[in-house]
Order: C-alpha cells, then structure tokens, then sequence
C-alpha cells in the first residue's frame, strides 16, 4: 500500500493561507511602524513605511536624559517582579484552600471572592481605603492591593482540581501538613496555570499607572508609566526644551514630538515583551486546563 505523501492545496486553503497572512501583517505591522519611527531621524520618520529613514537614536537619548526616568524604570521592574510573584503565590495558596473541603465556611468564602469580580467601590472608597492602610507613598501600594485575585484563583482552584487526589493523599499518609503539601506538590504540578497568571499579573502590574497617579506625590517612587504618560501628554513641551538646548549643537536632530510619543511607546512595550518567551510554553496548556473544568 503505497501513501501519497504530497499535500493537495484546494483553492480554500489557498485562500485560507493568504488571509491568514494578511491578518497576520495588519496584526504586527502597527507595531513595527512604531519601532522603525522610533529609530528614524525624526525629520525624516514620517516617510518610514518599511526600513527607517536616517537612522538615529536621539530621541532614545533625549528621553532616557530627562530627569528621574531610569530610578522609575528600576521602580518599575521591581513592582513587577515583586507584585506578580506575591500575587501568585497568595492567589495559588488561596485557590488551594479552596479546594479543601474541610475548610470552615469555604463555600461562603469562596462566594464572597466570586462577587468581588461583579460588584466594585469605586474610585473614591478605595482611595480612603489605601490612604487609611498608609499606603499613600508607600511602596508596598504596588504590592499588597494586589497580592490576591478572584479571577486568578478561579482559574488555579480549577487547574488543582483535575490534579490527582491520590498524591496529596499519600502525602498525608507520610505526616506533609497543608504548607508542606501545597509547596512541595500541588504548586510544582501548577506550573502551567501558575506561568499564565505570572504574564497576566506581570502586565498588569507593568502597564498599571492610576495608583501612582491617585496615591504618590514622592518623585522616588514614581513609575515609569506614569512619567512615560506625562511626557507623553507633555510631548511638544519636551521637543522644544530639547530643540532648545540642541540649538548649539553641530549636526544637531531636531526631535519631534510624534517621535517622543513613538519612542515612549516602544520603551512602555517591549520590556514586558520579553517575559512572554520564557512562559510561552505553558500558558496554552494552563489557560486551557484552567478553564476546561468548573
């Protein structure tokens, strides 16, 4: 029995393939603009459509120049670091104690997490409420509000639910107790599901700027999204303090406004870009087993 190898293409995946690529280019092109202008003379950048025009990097200069920008950059990375790991290990913790049926009150519990995703405050009784904690200028305003989610434990509490009850069994039968249990077994076999909710908190927390807006006024702890956001409101202010003090310069390029604002959005993207390849692998199969069940 002889099997054909060759693939037959029908006219359907033919055209199947070709909008499958447009939208594939309509998807990434936007952002690729954003990096080829960016990297332009800024001059010259609005001719870019497929290479830069005039490459130059003054504009990265000029921004990474101005005042308290990096120490918001440090700020940055450490609420995200900090702020996605607590918030995955007190989400998964939770979520673990939620599947135990001998907890007291866990279907009220339980419940009393699921309305919180429904039924919010707003902006003014949270603000009195941060201000009361002392979070106000406070570091820890990055970490602590966010430290548990409804919607996180959800998906892990039904993750931990399809794992086997005979390993945690036989681990109780060798004397673990609940923090040995859930450190030393349930949170290793959750590492799809746990790589998931590390992205999703990780951007969050990245891309999160009212709460340095609302709460701190200590230009120590400013983020860099929220001195990203005022520039960028800020634009043609810091284009001409610039063209100001280049005036002198030899050979000097003028930087634009629009080439702020592309360059801004290039440095708020790309850093939190480069956590996806490192969990890529397992926030299909954990978004998946996360939700299949429940």
């Amino acid at each position: 029995m002889v099997i054909n190898m060759k693939q037959k293409f029908t006219f359907f995946d033919i055209v199947n393939y070709f909008v499958y690529i447009l939208i594939t280019i309509i998807s990434i092109y936007p952002f690729y603009y954003v990096v080829i202008y960016s990297i332009s003379n800024p001059e010259l950048a609005s001719r870019a459509i497929l290479l830069p025009k005039g490459f130059s990097l003054q504009t990265y200069k000029t921004i990474f120049s101005l005042n308290n920008i990096v120490g918001a950059f440090g700020i940055s990375v450490l609420r995200t670091f900090l702020g996605a790991a607590v918030t995955v290990i007190c989400t998964s913790f939770l979520a673990y104690l939620m599947t135990k049926q001998e907890m007291f009150a866990r279907q009220l519990v339980y419940r009393f997490f699921v309305i919180t995703m429904y039924i919010n405050a707003g902006l003014i009784p949270w603000y009195l409420t941060m201000r009361a904690y002392g979070l106000k200028d406070n570091f820890l305003l990055y970490i602590v509000p966010g430290a548990v989610s409804a919607y996180y434990m959800i998906l892990i509490k039904t993750y931990m639910e399809s794992l086997p009850a005979s390993m945690e069994e036989s681990a109780r039968i060798d004397g673990a107790g609940y923090f040995r249990i859930f450190f030393s077994i349930i949170f290793p076999l959750c590492k799809p599901i746990v790589a998931t909710i590390a992205i999703y908190a990780a951007v969050a927390q990245w891309n999160n700027w009212t709460d340095n807006y609302f709460l701190v006024n200590d230009e120590n702890l400013q983020t860099m999204q929220m001195i990203l956001y005022n520039y960028i409101n800020q634009a043609q202010s810091v284009a001409n303090v610039t063209s100001q003090t280049m005036a002198d310069t030899a050979n000097a390029v003028k930087v634009t406004p629009m080439a702020i604002k592309m360059c801004i959005t290039v440095i708020a993207t790309v850093p939190i870009m480069c956590v996806y390849p490192f969990l890529q692998k397992h926030f299909v199969k954990g978004i998946m087993m996360g939700a299949v069940k429940g």
